[in-house]
C-alpha cells in the first residue's frame, strides 16, 4: 500500500521510513508528488486538530492514503505563559528558522538552567473516503530528554531541537547516539503499535 506522509521535511520522512519498513507500506512524501503543494493551515489549539486538518486537505487534493502528525513540546520547570505547546517554531507571532529556534530555546535553558522536555505526539491517517484513523496515545509519547545550553556541532535540517537535546539516561547529546536509538527517538514505538492496528483493522472491515 503507498501511503503519503504529509511532510515536506526530509529528514522527518527518512525516520519515519526506517522506523516502519516492516510494514507492508510504501511511504512517500509530499516532495515526491510532481504538483504543486500548497501550505495547509495549522491554527488548532491542539496537535490533534492540526494532524486532522493537514490530512483531510492533502487527502481530498491527492485521493490517496495519507497520514500527518503533529506534535506539542512541554517543559516541566517553565512558566506557563512560555511553555511551547503545538507553537513550537512560532514565537511571537514569528515563524522561526532552523538557527533561529537553536538560538531562542538555547536561551530558555540558559535563563532557566536544562529544561526537562517533552513531546506529546499524534496521528491522523485517513486510508479511504470511510475509514479515519486518529491517535493522541501515551505510548507515542516521548521520553523525557533534556533540552540544554549549548548546541552540538551538528545540525540536521528539520530537527534543530536536537542539536540541543541531551539523553537523561546516558547524558549524551541525541547526535553522539547511535543512529537505531536516534531513530526510535524520533518516531517513537506507538506509531509503530499504531500502523499495526490500522492495518487489521481496516481487513476485518472491508471482509
Amino acid at each position: 500500500m503507498k501511503v503519503l506522509y504529509g511532510t515536506g521535511n526530509p529528514a522527518k520522512l527518512s525516520a519515519m521510513k526506517r522506523r516502519l519498513e516492516s510494514l507492508d507500506m510504501e511511504i512517500i512524501g509530499l516532495k515526491d508528488l510532481d504538483m504543486e503543494i500548497p501550505n495547509v493551515p495549522e491554527d488548532g489549539l491542539t496537535p490533534l486538530e492540526n494532524a486532522r486538518q493537514k490530512a483531510s486537505a492533502y487527502y481530498e487534493l491527492f485521493h490517496i492514503p495519507v497520514f500527518s502528525c503533529d506534535s506539542g513540546l512541554y517543559f516541566d520547570n517553565i512558566p506557563d505563559e512560555v511553555q511551547p505547546g503545538v507553537h513550537v517554531r512560532t514565537v511571537n507571532g514569528k515563524y522561526l528558522t532552523d538557527d533561529e529556534m537553536i538560538a531562542y530555546y538555547s536561551s530558555l535553558a540558559g535563563k532557566y538552567g536544562d529544561l526537562t522536555a517533552r513531546y506529546k505526539n499524534v496521528i491522523c491517517f485517513i486510508m479511504d473516503d470511510e475509514h479515519t484513523f486518529e491517535a493522541m496515545e501515551s505510548t507515542m509519547e516521548s521520553e523525557k530528554f533534556i533540552i540544554t545550553f549549548k548546541p552540538h556541532d551538528i545540525l540536521k535540517k528539520g530537527f534543530p531541537l536536537d542539536s540541543l537535546s541531551v539523553d537523561i539516561t546516558t547524558g549524551k547529546y541525541y547526535y553522539d547516539l547511535p543512529e537505531d536509538e536516534l531513530d526510535q527517538v524520533a518516531v517513537e514505538d506507538g506509531f509503530m503499535e499504531f500502523f499495526k492496528q490500522c492495518i487489521f483493522r481496516h481487513r476485518m472491515l472491508i471482509r
